[in-house]
């Protein structure tokens, strides 16, 4: 009856026209109908792009395009990923600027990033030519640049070309409160995602240290544990990507920084959070290990060994069995004294 109620208060919002399809969508959903479910979702979408905008309120695209993802979703769900790939390209094309809606608010804008990175996503997934991928990934990094810029200096909105203006400074930028540290890192780490895949380091590098900076941004600011343990695994994705190059001494004592870097984070966020965080106590299995090897690969085994058991036994608390796995692996191996873990 609650669950009911809640349903209600938020299908008010909405227009008449698409009230009945939407709740019966929702509660098909729900129960695990997704050809229920896609139908109403698909005569919802379908119908409220035949009705006027301006019947949709404040901010009338977000509310718009919130059917499209809620349809799109349902396809992902079914495996139609062509078909949403499709929906989501058509709510992204309603978000572009033309003279009907010669302005759209800064919501509405991060909207139309959001939906990029699925496309991208999405793009991979369909195995479509890496360029798609990178095209809508790129999109969403620079019109986040704009969206921020503009809103931080009140400036319009220029071209921002991240890959060639040198360098930009997102967490120096006084950002607007409807903007979260998660709508700005998340576009950043896809685009670092890609780049590091595609081996393109430098690029993959630059942006994930933008992410960090922003997610651990220096004091007196503050962030919360769960951005704090996300800038920690970037900091493992650095330190991951400066082993790609080749092997020197300095290469790895600058890899295992970052990775005593990423633990330390974990540990003081995980103590400030009060309570377990899944998202903390995977990176802290995560940074365990890491850094273990990094010890084994330098010869101390004493501190190789303590540290390979502290991620063994939080992996095994955590249910990680590829991390039980790893770990129980490098043990064995140092109990048998066989060489350390080659330098890639």
């Amino acid at each position: 009856m609650c669950r009911r109620s809640v349903l209600y208060q938020t299908l008010t919002m909405w227009p008449p026209e698409i009230r009945s399809d939407l709740r019966d969508a929702v509660r098909a959903k729900f129960k695990g109908d997704l050809v229920t479910s896609e139908q109403h979702f698909h005569r919802a979408w379908t119908t409220i792009q035949t009705l006027p905008i301006d019947l949709l309120g404040s901010q009338p695209y977000l509310k718009l395009t919130g059917i499209a993802l809620a349809f799109a979703d349902v396809l992902e769900l079914s495996n139609k990923h062509q078909r949403a790939y499709a929906v989501y390209l058509h709510a992204w094309e309603l978000l572009q600027l033309d003279e009907a809606k010669p302005t759209l608010s800064g919501p509405e804008r991060l909207r139309a990033v959001a939906i990029a990175a699925k496309l991208g996503e999405l793009a991979k997934k369909l195995k479509r030519p890496k360029t798609e991928e990178e095209k809508w990934l790129v999109w969403g990094v620079e019109e986040l640049l704009r969206v921020v810029k503009g809103s931080s200096k009140d400036d319009p909105s220029g071209n921002e070309d991240y890959r060639h203006q040198g360098s930009f400074n997102l967490p120096m930028l006084a950002l607007p409160s409807w903007i979260s540290k998660t709508d700005i890192g998340a576009p950043l780490e896809a685009l670092g995602s890609f780049y590091a895949e595609a081996g393109r380091l430098d690029f993959a590098m630059h942006l994930y240290l933008q992410a960090i900076s922003l997610l651990i941004p220096p004091a007196p600011e503050k962030s919360s544990p769960e951005d704090r343990c996300r800038g920690a695994q970037l900091m493992g994705n650095l330190s991951e990507m400066i082993m790609r190059r080749p092997p020197t001494p300095e290469t790895l004592h600058q890899a295992e920084a970052w990775a005593s870097q990423a633990l330390a984070v974990t540990r003081k966020a995980r103590a400030d959070a009060g309570k377990p965080i899944a998202q903390c106590e995977e990176v802290y299995a995560a940074t365990l290990y890491n850094l273990a090897t990094f010890r084994d690969m330098a010869g101390d085994k004493i501190a190789a060994r303590n540290l390979y058991k502290d991620g063994l036994e939080q992996a095994r608390s955590m249910g990680m069995t590829e991390g039980v796995v790893e770990a129980s692996r490098a043990l064995h191996r140092l109990d048998m004294g066989e060489p350390e873990p080659e330098k890639k």
